[in-house]
């Protein structure tokens, strides 16, 4: 099988060249999703001229099976849930809510440990490409989708280097448009289409917002955290 993409910043200059007509403009924010979708959306936000920052969302897998997503819950409170695969397994209600308060939990100590003492971006008004390092069912994107809509964006734009033409299509039903460099017909995961797809680590996460923050421009980084 071919392999797409060297790694996730390989990715994220590629993605990069579709993302182009973004360059430069105005009330431009670009937030990645922890932890694998940091290191592309750096890359991103860097060609882009923009700040960047992360949007964290989790993933509800099924008990026993966590690899298969029942549903995902993102910053602000949005769940989104796959009421197919719950009705499907016979997922009790109490096990859903048991699951989403631990992924609650872990996705509170992330906030803190990626962004420290940083304010979070501002998404009100802005434009804001949210991006991860792929898409399989597209439901931890959906959730963060969900979850800044109560931000009053301008627009919201998903960009992903790989997906599911599944998980694609339904993001362009979510979002305002969902770029997919790649849609393999045949697709076996995101981590197939990567030679290196090796866990991004919290302390890489931090290091990439760290810089990103060093290279704008202090106005840039300020309107952002504070649009008018």
């Amino acid at each position: 099988m071919n392999r797409l993409f060297d790694d996730r910043r390989d990715a994220g200059r590629r993605l990069a060249t579709l993302l182009t007509p973004y360059a430069g403009k105005a009330g431009l924010v670009v937030l990645g999703l922890p932890r694998g979708g940091v290191p592309v959306a750096y890359e991103v936000a860097r060609a882009l001229g923009a700040p960047l920052d992360v949007f964290t969302a989790r993933k509800l897998g099924v008990p026993r099976h966590e690899e298969l997503a029942m549903g995902a819950i993102a910053t602000g409170g949005a769940c989104v849930l796959n009421e197919d695969v719950i009705r499907q397994l016979g997922i009790a209600p109490s096990e859903v809510e048991r699951v989403r308060a631990m992924e609650r939990g872990e996705l509170d100590r992330r906030e803190r440990a990626y962004r420290g003492d940083r304010p979070p971006l501002d998404a009100h008004g802005s434009t804001v490409i949210v991006v991860d390092d792929g898409l399989a069912t597209g439901a931890t994107m959906r959730a963060a989708v969900t979850a800044l809509r109560q931000q009053r964006p301008a627009k919201i734009i998903v960009a992903v280097p790989v997906a599911s033409y599944d998980a694609c299509a339904a993001l362009r039903a979510t979002a305002d448009a969902c770029i997919c460099a790649a849609t393999p017909p045949a697709f076996f995961g995101v981590g197939a289409w990567y030679r290196d797809f090796s866990q991004t680590s919290d302390d890489e996460v931090r290091a990439l917002l760290d810089d990103a923050a060093r290279r704008l421009p202090e106005d840039v980084v300020e309107h952002a955290a504070h649009p008018t």
